[in-house]
């Protein structure tokens, strides 16, 4: 891949939309390609890819000119993919949590309303730890630091959470096979 122009890199940096657009049409492609590689989905691939140029926009003027633009740009691409990674990681997780791997695939909007009622009902102490490690991603070092308290509290809140909404799930989908309600399954193709 050819270096980009420096002068081109400083218009986009000054403002210069159409400076931009050529930086976006010269790497779009090959970002586009590496993130396919690494999501291993064409369509999600598109959506990082469009977020990494989100990123590279707001982060313009950081660029030093110590190394390749190129470079610059995928690592961008490549912290925007592994957010991604993660983010799907904490939501599977999240829908495990609640005994149901096939809804992490498709939610239904049912779904995310019986979730948001099972989070309404823990209490603020745990419902703040999980959320913040499951659905924002923080380590729990820094959720401790987020909610001020040691590390191994945030690491047993959180497990206290799953364990109620695992149970919580698991105490519904036992009330609805008793009325003869069918199981489920969404997202998984039934």
């Amino acid at each position: 891949m050819q270096e980009t122009d420096p002068g081109l890199i400083r218009r986009a940096s000054a403002g210069d939309i159409e400076a931009f657009s050529e930086l976006v049409r010269t790497h779009q492609q090959q970002v586009w390609r590496f993130l396919r590689r690494l999501l291993g989905d064409d369509a999600l691939a598109e959506d990082v890819t469009q977020e990494t140029f989100v990123r590279v926009y707001t982060r313009l003027s950081s660029f030093t000119f110590e190394a390749k633009f190129s470079t610059w740009v995928f690592q961008i691409a490549r912290n925007a993919g592994i957010d991604e990674l993660r983010r799907r990681q904490r939501q599977a997780r999240l829908h495990d949590t609640l005994g149901r791997r096939e809804l992490a695939v498709l939610p239904s909007p049912e779904v995310g309303v019986e979730l948001q009622m099972l989070l309404d009902k823990l209490p603020d102490d745990l419902r703040a730890a999980l959320l913040l490690v499951e659905i924002f991603g923080l380590r729990y070092r820094e959720a401790g630091e987020v909610l001020g308290i040691p590390t191994g509290t945030v690491k047993s809140r959180v497990h206290n959470a799953r364990v109620k909404l695992h149970e919580w799930a698991q105490a519904g989908e036992h009330r609805r096979r008793r009325r003869g309600e069918p199981r489920d399954t969404a997202g998984s193709g039934a």
